[in-house]
């Protein structure tokens, strides 16, 4: 009798129940397009992504805060992506087609990933360290956990800049193929070729960047126009803007407007002059404040007529101190280097400036090298010839400033500094541009064993520079000093001054010298790599405290005591008004 066989249906099966399969499913339908995405990326390009982003991770001039370090670094690697696909393009190229075995793929991924794990590791581990010793270097606050939050940021930003690439690529690609279906093969190879060749030309000849900087010219122009509904419309007759002003307070823009409402009242002058250690005999005065905009003239000759005008009407000439002040590009003057020699001299000053241009000083300073010099030029020839026209007796002492890109305008006006001296009476020059021919022809004729960072000239004869945290160190040489006096300021740590486009190819002298005091020592110079680190610290060199980077404010003090002292200016003099400038323009720098 055979044995009967029952099938019994368990209530736990083997497999997947029906419940759970469309879950799995679902899984597989979301992570398909992670991993379709994962799988388009070339080897090639990310072994160039990932050296690109280790080299982000290096010491630089100063500490990037965590949002600016992802954004460089993510920006950095997104090109070194690309550059690893011109790598292998240029391989295919050359005929060079590897065909690995699928073994020898996986396991070149695997490499891949542990040297980038290990790599970026080791690179953050680096780069938290020196951004913590710099920041107590500069009296910064200190780094937190959270910079390691710069990695995931960073590659989220290359990710986004490769795929809008692609997407460009892509969407140009079906326009060519749309094109190709209704435009014959001949001819639309030689539309093409006429098309690169117009692009090129367009580019090569300077209308692509004339064009792009006429529209960001408007851009600024409109922006600038807007002003500050907090700034009020001098009454005083000694400012432009006023009701008795030839320039209009309407064609003021926002820095304009800034500068001739600005300044110490008389209230303020004289207590400062009560508490000097000699004071002053004579009374304070209203301060003249002189500024031709950008919008009332036609071209810096007309700007610069404009502006003697209007030191004519205000009887600058009759002042113990006029300041000749190039602004930068956007056409800022610093409020604590014109009040210091305001506060210095009990308000007996005139200074004039000249706006030249609306966009920001890197902009301005890329675009337009002769922009710039021309302006500073046509306005301290014009205030020259009007001052030598008076008698000698009876003129006020001539003085030249400018800071940054208005220290690059400012030295248009001059051949050499020979010329500097023999036509003002001192010159105070902050954070001036490697660009400057001047700047540039004095540093490498220095005197031998003086560092390019903080060069001697003639044994600072009639010029000197103070390159540390403050101005103290133009006094290095001791006090023979002769009148006029030059001076220029620079920290070691400020990218505006070192930028160059030298810096891709040639090693500078200033990063094999001794480190400067606000600079950790140990910089390396690295071919294009130093140059784009540089470039970077551009856009962050104001957000330190003051003194170091591009953020001057007690400096001046020491830098207009040395070129134009009044009578009787002491050591307590100036320390009480480093005082008074820190505490009126702390919250500011």
């Amino acid at each position: 009798m055979g044995a009967r066989v029952v099938a019994v249906r368990s209530n736990q099966p083997d497999g997947p129940s029906r419940q759970e399969a469309p879950v799995h499913a679902v899984l597989r339908q979301l992570t398909r397009p992670v991993w379709r995405l994962a799988s388009s990326f070339r080897a090639i390009g990310l072994v160039g992504a990932l050296c690109f982003l280790c080299l982000t991770f290096l010491p630089a001039l100063i500490p990037r805060p965590l949002v600016h370090q992802a954004v460089f670094s993510g920006l950095t690697a997104a090109l070194g992506y690309g550059f690893g696909l011109l790598l292998a393009w240029f391989g295919r190229r050359a005929g060079i087609h590897p065909d690995w075995a699928d073994r020898t793929r996986r396991m070149g991924w695997f490499i891949l990933a542990g040297a980038a794990a290990l790599a970026i590791t080791g690179f953050m581990f680096w780069s938290f360290s020196w951004q913590a010793e710099a920041r107590r270097l500069l009296g910064m606050a200190e780094i937190g956990p959270s910079f390691i939050a710069a990695l995931p940021l960073a590659l989220v930003t290359a990710l986004i800049l490769v795929l809008l690439a692609r997407a460009v690529r892509v969407f140009a690609q079906r326009c060519l193929t749309v094109l190709k279906r209704w435009v014959p093969l001949t001819v639309f190879r030689l539309v093409t070729w006429v098309g690169v060749a117009a692009v090129a030309v367009l580019v090569l000849n300077g209308t692509a960047m004339s064009w792009l900087i006429t529209g960001m010219e408007k851009i600024a122009i409109a922006a600038d126009r807007r002003g500050d509904p907090d700034l009020v419309q001098p009454v005083l007759a000694e400012r432009s803007g006023s009701p008795e002003s030839l320039v209009s307070w309407d064609s003021l823009g926002r820095f304009g407007r800034q500068f001739v409402s600005g300044g110490p009242s008389t209230a303020q002058l004289a207590d400062f002059a009560s508490r000097r250690a000699t004071p002053p005999e004579a009374d304070v005065e209203v301060p003249i404040r002189v500024y031709a905009p950008l919008g009332a003239a036609d071209s810096p000759t007309v700007g610069a007529e404009l502006a003697v005008a209007e030191l004519d009407r205000t009887g600058a000439w009759d002042r113990a101190v006029l300041v000749v002040a190039a602004p930068a590009s956007s056409g800022l003057v610093d409020p604590a280097a014109v009040e210091t020699i305001e506060l210095m001299h009990g308000g007996n000053t005139a200074v004039a400036a000249l706006q030249y241009s609306e966009l920001p000083s890197w902009i301005a300073f890329l675009a337009d090298r002769h922009g710039a010099p021309e302006a500073g030029q046509a306005l301290f020839e014009a205030v020259y010839a009007a001052w030598s026209e008076r008698p000698e007796a009876e003129r006020p002492l001539l003085l030249m400033y400018g800071e940054s890109l208005g220290s690059f305008s400012g030295h248009g006006a001059f051949s050499g500094l020979q010329d500097m001296v023999v036509r003002t009476d001192g010159a105070l020059w902050v954070a001036t541009p490697w660009g400057t021919e001047i700047l540039r022809d004095l540093t490498e004729n220095r005197d031998a064993g003086s560092y390019e960072r903080h060069p001697v000239y003639e044994d600072g004869r009639q010029v000197r520079w103070a390159s540390g945290t403050g101005a103290a160190d133009l006094w290095e040489l001791g006090p023979r000093w002769e009148f006029p006096r030059v001076a220029y300021i620079q920290h070691a740590s400020d990218a505006v001054v070192w930028w160059s486009s030298d810096l891709l190819l040639h090693e500078p002298d200033w990063m094999r010298e001794p480190a400067g005091v606000d600079v950790l020592p140990g910089l390396q110079w690295l071919p294009v790599v130093t140059f784009w680190h540089v470039t970077m610290d551009l856009f962050l060199a104001g957000d330190v405290p003051a003194g170091y980077g591009h953020n001057y404010l007690l400096e001046y003090v020491d830098g207009w005591s040395a070129v134009a002292p009044p009578d009787d200016w002491s050591d307590h003099d100036a320390g009480m008004l480093r005082e008074v400038i820190d505490e009126r323009f702390a919250d500011m720098y």
